[in-house]
């Protein structure tokens, strides 16, 4: 891939199932080679989070239930994915203990049944937790990567939230300026360090560097952008922070991720089209733990077919991880038997056309759409802030010429909010000056903010 090249021709190329780099990986599982993988994530039972003898025992049944009910349906292939809680996370020892259990149950059901299967761990952010200084929470997460990989992770990837302090304060007063210091300096200063150090762990332990995700920051606004009638944020503008993030969550794959990319990622789409790996996606399934707008098109170009975090809880028909397994399958055999039956962009056309102009939110994620806005990431890559900028000021253009072709509904706050962030994107100076400003400005009023820790 050039600089000013992606690695699909066209948005029509893009299809689920299949990436132009697939990955094979843990035991027997291929990804983007022509199949959707469910990717099932699970959460201990609360009342077990700090008791670590009842959290290696809540693992040890959570994924053995999960494995019962995966060969009693007849799945093939299966991902797991671990994400650890703060409390794992800050002990090493238990989370290396965690995952040797996990991958051993996972080898006896491959090799009793035949079932292709890996495993995706993904260690907490845990750099803001106020027990342990920044520099020890670091090391420990570092430590935690290590053990993982040496006690049977497939897939390493991290939720991380460099510049998350920032965001979080200029985001609920709709501050641009805040926003976009936080998601073109902060979390790309932060990336760029963070996953050379997981991307070398990972190649020591011979484990796949996943990728990253923007959860903390376009998810957040996604969630508090809120449905159609009870919403607390700018759908606009958290369209426009999604387009924005794909710059930052491109720093993982430049410094060496191959992906599957984080599920959680919504930006995967424009990240799919920049490196061609492939990328795990949620959407419809996540309404266990948060509503959206965006349930069916992310669907489109996805390589595993994923959930929100479902709490190991009881239904009538087993465990939630069970139940939304179940739910997973039947969606992936959905677009499998597209592709084997050659019907596969009947149904990806399909699952665009249902959301597509639902939301500003929605129709940043179409093909097409993401196609254009990783354009301009690429034709900007060497410049972090002005490719993050300019993915932002594209994501309007779309979303204004939209509007203006009648195809996309946009109530009367919806159309001043619009207008606000096009003449502020146009208004934002130079990388040096907007540093030397911003600086001033946030460390004055966001206590959690430490300039340092970025090496400024």
């Amino acid at each position: 891939m050039t600089d000013n090249d992606l690695a699909y021709g066209s948005p029509e190329e893009i299809i689920f199932g299949k990436a132009k780099y697939p990955l094979e990986y843990g035991l027997g599982l291929k990804v983007g080679y022509g199949e959707v993988i469910p990717e099932v994530k699970y959460w201990p039972y609360r009342g077990y989070e700090n008791d670590e003898k009842k959290l290696i025992k809540e693992y040890e049944k959570i994924t053995r239930e999960i494995l019962e009910r995966a060969v009693d349906l007849n799945v093939k292939s299966l991902q797991l994915e671990t994400e650890l809680s703060y409390f794992i996370t800050l002990r090493p020892k238990l989370a290396e203990e965690i995952v040797s259990l996990q991958k051993d149950i996972m080898e006896g059901y491959h090799s009793r049944y035949g079932i292709k299967l890996a495993l995706r761990v993904t260690p907490a952010d845990i750099r803001k937790l106020r027990e342990v200084t920044y520099d020890e929470a670091r090391n420990i997460m570092m430590e935690t990567f290590e053990a993982v990989c040496r006690s049977g992770a497939d897939v390493i990837s991290i939720e991380s939230i460099g510049g998350k302090e920032v965001f979080d304060y200029a985001f609920i007063r709709g501050d641009l300026e805040g926003i976009i210091f936080s998601l073109a300096i902060l979390a790309i200063v932060d990336m760029d360090g963070l996953w050379k150090d997981i991307v070398n762990i990972a190649r020591r332990h011979k484990v796949v560097p996943g990728g990253d995700t923007a959860c903390g920051f376009a998810n957040t606004a996604m969630i508090l952008a809120g449905g159609k009638v009870h919403r607390r944020a700018s759908h606009v503008l958290a369209a426009v922070i999604r387009a924005m993030s794909a710059s930052r969550t491109l720093v993982a794959y430049e410094k060496g991720a191959k992906g599957p990319g984080k599920d959680c990622a919504y930006e995967n789409v424009m990240i799919k089209f920049i490196t061609g790996y492939p990328m795990s996606m949620e959407g419809k399934t996540s309404a266990v733990a948060h509503s959206s707008l965006v349930g069916n098109i992310v669907a489109a170009m996805c390589d595993l077919w994923s959930n929100e975090q479902v709490e190991n809880i009881q239904l009538f028909s087993g465990s939630a991880p069970q139940a939304i397994l179940e739910m997973l399958y039947y969606d992936v055999k959905l677009m499998n038997t597209a592709i084997a039956m050659g019907r596969e962009f009947t149904l990806r056309d399909l699952l665009i056309s249902s959301d597509k102009f639902e939301d500003p939110q929605a129709l940043i994620l179409s093909p097409d759409v993401a196609w254009d806005v990783a354009k301009t990431i690429v034709k900007n890559k060497e410049d972090t802030y002005w490719r993050t900028i300019r993915a932002g000021i594209k994501a309007l253009e779309i979303i204004e010429r939209a509007y203006e072709e009648r195809r996309l509904r946009l109530d009367t706050p919806e159309i001043k909010y619009l207008n606000k962030l096009k003449e502020a994107l146009h208004k934002i100076p130079e990388k040096d000056e907007f540093i030397d400003k911003a600086l001033s400005k946030y460390t004055a009023k966001v206590r959690e903010f430490n300039p340092a820790q970025y090496g400024l």
